[in-house]
């Protein structure tokens, strides 16, 4: 197999040779934005009829148009000075690409700086900023509701004094919701949350536009720390808010800078892991501030959640395997809505689904879906993938792993990377053999393997991307809680973790609405008599179960 090289891991001695590999090039059109502006003087309880939408289209690339000039003449044919082309060719890279820099030098040991002079940031390459900026400018075309949002509230500025520090997957729609807190009047500081998912072209477009964002691909785990405390501990600049994705932000700041907490407002939540944490911190007493819980609002559960996932795991699954998934044995541990959405993919693609679940509740939904209920040991000799998207640790372990047959393939679609044990397979007798980016192959001594994906960290974001309109969704929800927390008179919230309200969950998903050309049926004075209802909602009760 092409492009694999052997390495031996013993014990903490960790990987002793490390390769790295150039994605796919693509190319990029700019999509311009017109943005204009509304006053957000209608209440949030009101539902939204705008759409953002682009007048412009983008124009047919014609085959050598992003060449120079001059080696477009010779695009279609054979060119006349292949060497003289080549030069030309690199000196004017067309293409888009996170992991494919020749420059081993980490980011940490650069001086960079931005077109304005600034250095306050750490990037992969900040001369990758003009393929960054084209896939935001492409994003924003699937983000309406952010969009609709900046024209909304941009001349009255609710964040005006926000100071955020984010910590979040770093991708060309977290661009779009940092631009927009931005054109909301907050000020941002930005590290990323898992260290495969940052797109290096888009955080060198966030530098080059004067965010300070500490992230690139490929981090090790003292980078990770290093770039969250670079966003936090800044002379002259205090976080009041915080937005965590996973908690570890939280975490560092409580461990490292708990004076912080004195100033800031609240926390905004968006993963199960990170909800756990802070649940837990509220349960013993030590949650010092205000939380928002966004993973369980409903616009993320219902949407992120599932249909997310059930597009990106595919994609993922493709993009590093290029397996065919008819007739393929799966197991999916876990049937929250992320494994919904996972088993309802691949049951559409002709996979048989196994599932693996603790809860009674959603182990009779997954029976009623069409799925066989198992235990993992049960099914695991004989299945060709096992996924894993429960939250918990150790859900997969060495003895699995040493039971699984030959090329079964693991991955992990849940937010961190505890659900799968890999630490244990870091051991002298089991060769690990790179694959390209993200793909490894792990040899036991009798020659049977495993195929590994991102070392058991969130597939989709480690090795695909995800779509972008539901993340549009989510960022959206992100946003208003912000606002909310952000502007919240005090002791409206207490120190505690709060879901968002059932009348920002219902004004994010109308902000979608327009984009499917959507008519909401409006309830009459009698109709809405009869319920007990409020005609501009909210329509269901908080203990409503969608």
């Amino acid at each position: 197999m092409p492009n694999k090289k052997k390495y031996h891991v013993n014990g903490d001695s960790g990987i002793k040779a490390q390769i790295q590999f150039a994605d796919q090039k693509q190319e990029f059109n700019k999509r311009p934005t017109k943005i204009g502006r509304r006053s957000l003087s209608r209440s949030i309880s009101q539902s939204s009829t705008d759409s953002y939408s682009s007048e412009e289209r983008p124009k047919q690339l014609s085959v050598g148009s992003s060449l120079p000039h001059s080696a477009q003449a010779n695009a279609k044919g054979t060119l006349s000075a292949p060497k003289e082309a080549m030069k030309i060719w690199l000196a004017h890279p067309a293409a888009s690409y996170t992991d494919s820099s020749d420059d081993e030098t980490s980011p940490r040991d650069k001086q960079q700086k931005n077109s304005k002079g600034s250095s306050d940031f750490c990037v992969k390459n900040i001369k990758q900023a003009e393929f960054g900026r084209r896939e935001i400018e492409i994003a924003e075309q699937e983000m309406p509701a952010l969009m609709a949002l900046r024209k909304r509230a941009q001349g009255e500025k609710p964040l005006a004094g926000a100071k955020i520090v984010g910590c979040t997957h770093i991708t060309a729609q977290t661009a779009v919701l940092m631009e927009t807190l931005g054109a909301l009047g907050a000020q941002c500081r930005w590290a990323a949350c898992n260290i495969y998912s940052t797109l290096n072209e888009v955080a060198a477009a966030l530098a080059e536009s004067g965010f300070p964002v500490f992230a690139w691909k490929g981090e090790s785990e003292d980078d990770f720390w290093w770039c969250i405390d670079r966003c936090v501990n800044v002379e002259g600049w205090q976080p009041n808010m915080i937005l965590d994705d996973g908690g570890d932000l939280t975490h560092w700041i409580y461990k490292k800078y708990p004076n912080m907490f004195k100033k800031i407002k609240g926390i905004v939540e968006e993963s199960v892991t990170g909800v756990h944490r802070l649940y837990q911190l509220s349960k013993a007493g030590k949650l010092c501030v205000p939380a928002m819980n966004v993973n369980d609002s409903v616009t993320k559960q219902k949407f992120d959640n599932l249909y997310c996932c059930r597009e990106s795991i595919l994609d993922g699954l493709k993009r590093t395997t290029d397996m065919m998934f008819g007739g393929k044995q799966v197991v999916v541990c876990g049937y929250g809505e992320v494994g919904k959405g996972c088993c309802a993919a691949l049951k559409a693609m002709g996979s048989i689904v196994y599932v693996t679940e603790i809860d009674p509740i959603c182990a009779l939904q997954a029976c009623m879906d069409g799925f066989r209920l198992v235990k993992l040991n049960e099914v695991i000799r004989q299945v060709d993938i096992v996924i894993t998207c429960t939250g918990n640790k150790n859900v997969v372990t060495r003895e699995h792993l040493d039971r699984m047959k030959n090329s079964c393939i693991v991955c992990n679609m849940g937010h961190s990377n505890t659900e799968i044990d890999v630490a244990s397979l870091r051991t002298p007798e089991l060769t690990w053999e790179r694959v390209r980016s993200q793909v490894d192959h792990v040899i036991w001594p009798d020659g049977k393997r495993i195929v590994l994906l991102a070392e058991g960290r969130l597939l989709n974001l480690s090795c695909s991307t995800v779509p972008t309109f539901v993340l549009s969704i989510t960022a959206t929800t992100q946003a208003l809680a912000l606002i909310e927390l952000y502007n919240a008179p005090e002791g409206r919230y207490k120190q505690d973790v709060y879901l968002l309200p059932k009348k920002m969950d219902e004004y994010v998903a109308s902000l979608h609405l327009p984009t499917f050309d959507a008519h909401l049926t409006e309830l009459t004075d009698e109709q809405a008599k009869y319920l007990g209802l409020n005609k501009n909602g909210p329509f269901k009760p908080n203990y409503y179960r969608y």
